[in-house]
């Protein structure tokens, strides 16, 4: 091969370019003309800019650089969000035999309820419909208002009505408390008494990895699991729906549920209808809960680092 430059160079700038050579290719010798057609190619080119070859293979080389590259791909892979993992109801035809839609309302402690009592003697129900009342500390007397009292239901499963006394209903239906109410009423008290009962606690609460978490009054006291998700907003995409967690208090103790909304099973789930009190949680995937813990800063890095990453890998391309 020729050498780069002659021994005694005319300036310092073909000085630095030999040198430069040298470091390059350990000789001082010209690449071949199919590289680098014209003699003064390199004197055309600043002497810092050929040493971002070497930086970017030396970077490439680097085993810090080869780990932070595979975990970027791993932590791209776990990221995505499969089709399957996020339309509902993919599996086989509802079995309708199997469907239930048919819903009671159990009366259980802490329920609020409002029980109205008509007849055609407004006389005789007077007694059975009480007003709430406030009591005026100058005039030392009870002033009604419109809104009429409720009755809740204590630890026991019980209520005090008045005239009547303490009634045990918890674990009753409404219509069971219905007829309750009409047994102790007719014919001693009130002939042929119309009887309302409405529960005015009634509220669902949903958590987790939803749009609008929070708890909501329903006030027709009844409401399906999509029903309720619908009310928070659904499900973000980050959220489990194949995970869905329903608690529920039955004779006192927290029972849970899991619910797939995927599955078509669900419309045969005996949380599908819900009761008063019931939690809905959604769990959120692992991509969710990873960047929950990670800093804030963690998509900037990613992003600045991809950048990086694919600047050095084109720089080291075009060394080769």
């Amino acid at each position: 091969m020729e050498p780069c430059a002659p021994k005694n160079n005319r300036n310092n700038r073909n000085n630095k370019t030999a040198k430069l050579c040298v470091k390059l290719h350990g000789t001082p010798c010209l690449p071949q003309a199919s590289v680098l057609p014209k003699k003064n190619f390199l004197k055309k080119i600043p002497h810092y800019s050929l040493k971002i070859p070497i930086f970017a293979k030396n970077f490439l080389m680097n085993k810090r650089f080869k780990t932070l590259f595979i975990a970027l791909g791993i932590l791209s892979i776990t990221g995505c969000v499969s089709k399957k993992d996020i339309i509902y109801f993919q599996n086989d035809e509802i079995d309708q035999s199997k469907v239930s839609n048919s819903y009671k309302t159990i009366i259980k402690p802490d329920d609020l309820l409002q029980i109205t009592i008509t007849a055609l003697d407004t006389e005789a129900v007077r007694a059975f419909n009480l007003a709430a009342v406030t009591y005026s500390t100058s005039s030392n007397s009870a002033i009604g208002v419109a809104q009429q009292q409720n009755y809740l239901v204590d630890n026991n499963g019980e209520i005090d009505f008045p005239v009547i006394g303490k009634l045990k209903i918890g674990g009753l239906t409404r219509d069971e408390l219905i007829s309750l109410l009409k047994e102790k009423l007719d014919p001693d008290y009130i002939k042929n008494p119309n009887i309302n009962v409405r529960l005015a606690n009634y509220k669902v609460s949903i958590l987790g990895d939803v749009r609008l978490p929070g708890s909501y009054t329903i006030p027709n006291e009844r409401i399906t699991i999509l029903e309720a998700i619908a009310l928070a907003g659904d499900l973000n995409i980050s959220g489990k729906r194949q995970n869905i967690l329903v608690i529920r208090e039955e004779e006192g103790k927290k029972v849970q549920y899991k619910v797939d909304l995927l599955s078509k099973e669900l419309f045969v789930s005996p949380v599908y209808y819900l009761q008063q009190n019931d939690v809905i949680y959604v769990e959120p995937n692992y991509a969710r809960i990873q960047s929950a813990s990670s800093n804030s800063n963690t998509g900037l890095f990613i992003s600045i680092t991809g950048v990086l990453i694919s600047l050095l890998t084109s720089i080291s391309i075009l060394a080769r």
